[in-house]
């Protein structure tokens, strides 16, 4: 009789435990969040007023004036511009990246801001748990010890089953509250370089100035409060900026906490706005239907619209499966893709009419359209949408383009690899 109930009790707890891992699974792998799945209409173009003002009305910070962006190119431009920055800070520092690895580049950003801290300066940083699990906990503790604030975002902790799959991959240092980076690199050195072999990934950063900062660092303070309660404010974080150069920019987020449809809104927008062209270059594009159909519309009414991913060079295989199993609809429509070739393509960056330029965080994915917290920089201004135009033939000239004859022709069992993948598309 009592080996019975023991029996009885054991499957009541095996029970409860499936019941509650069952649970756990949905909340991490389903967002309660509505989908878009509607077609957006067409009522402007890209150099329209009303364009800039549903940008500006529908995803949250208003487009300001009298910004300088500046573009960094892989990692040779991009460290040394973020170290110099961090060296150069007198009252605060706030850090947030998703990729924070052990090595060289690791050891140089924690020797920095180890040194402010100790000089007396407030340094902040947030690192994703998920994308910091290769970082040596050593350094966490160094940083910890010389008084440098460090959180890790979503550490697996009971108040966190819910949200693990929640994961920050913004990228934004913040200086004074006066200087911003924002961009695609992690710190690891996958980065270093510049983009020459397999050894040294290509990457896009920039350093921001103006009165937009001011938007960078409330998108840090977001997630910051978030992760430890704490909100940070005052003339140290958000010092009155003067118009620093010709840029009208916007720098907003997108999270599954609140507003996680926001950021494919805005690439639905400015690809239904698009009058000339779009070129588009993101290191995982695994485009839901809708976005898909939209792609279709603009180039059917004559956009010219080009697509860069990666080649065979690529950190996840499976993503790249899923990506080229979309691209049929597109081909037959005209829409022309390539895959650049030396090295690991990791840029995410649309311009559209050289004119409106979104860069940032985000991947073409429902895991950065849905799951993650995500931040872009938004830039209206013809001179800088040409000059990320011309970095976009830059990389396009070291691709190889793929036709839809070749999409047609490609091997059984890379269909059905394809196929497999799609399936994950959603956590992708």
């Amino acid at each position: 009789m009592a080996r019975r109930k023991m029996a009885s009790g054991l499957l009541v707890l095996a029970t409860a435990a499936v019941t509650l891992l069952a649970v756990l699974l949905f909340q991490n792998l389903s967002s309660a969040e509505k989908k878009i799945d509607e077609k957006l209409p067409r009522l402007y173009e890209t150099d329209d007023a009303e364009f800039r003002r549903s940008l500006s009305a529908l995803l949250g910070p208003p487009l300001v004036e009298g910004n300088q962006v500046e573009t960094l190119l892989n990692g040779d431009q991009i460290f040394p511009a973020m170290l110099a920055a961090i060296r150069s800070a007198h009252k605060t520092v706030n850090f947030e990246t998703y990729i924070y690895w052990s090595g060289s580049i690791g050891r140089e950003f924690v020797d920095a801001l180890t040194e402010r801290a100790r000089a007396g300066v407030k340094v902040n940083v947030l690192l994703d748990w998920v994308g910091s699990m290769k970082m040596d906990t050593a350094l966490l503790d160094e940083m910890k010890a010389a008084g440098v604030a460090c959180e890790r975002f979503h550490e697996p902790r009971f108040a966190h089953w819910g949200r693990l799959n929640n994961r920050t991959h913004r990228k934004l240092l913040v200086v004074d509250g006066r200087t911003g980076f924002t961009g695609g690199v992690g710190i690891a050195d996958h980065w270093r370089g510049q983009a020459r072999h397999p050894g040294e990934w290509r990457d896009t950063h920039y350093r921001v100035t103006g009165p937009v900062v001011a938007q960078m660092q409330s998108v840090f303070l977001d997630n910051w409060m978030r992760a430890t309660g704490e909100v940070l404010h005052g003339e140290a974080y958000f010092p009155a900026l003067a118009p620093a150069g010709p840029h009208m920019a916007q720098m907003f987020s997108s999270s599954p906490s609140g507003g996680s449809e926001s950021m494919h809104l805005m690439y639905l927008l400015a690809i239904t706005a698009a009058r000339q062209r779009i070129d588009l270059a993101n290191s995982y594009f695994v485009p839901d239907d809708l976005t898909i159909r939209t792609l279709v519309d603009a180039a059917r009414r004559g956009v010219k619209v080009r697509i860069l991913t990666p080649s065979g060079h690529i950190d996840s295989e499976t993503v790249r499966k899923a990506s080229r199993s979309s691209w049929g609809p597109m081909l037959e429509a005209g829409i022309e893709f390539a895959e650049y070739q030396p090295t690991m393509f990791h840029v995410k960056g649309l311009v559209v009419d050289g004119l409106f330029a979104s860069v940032g965080s985000t991947n073409f994915d429902n895991r950065s359209f849905r799951l993650n917290d995500e931040a872009n920089l938004n830039v209206m201004s013809t001179a800088f949408g040409r000059e990320q135009q011309a970095v976009f033939e830059a990389d396009w000239a070291r691709a190889r383009p793929v036709t839809l004859q070749q999409w047609r022709d490609r091997p059984r069992t890379e269909r059905l690899w394809e196929a497999a993948a799609r399936l994950l598309r959603t956590q992708l």
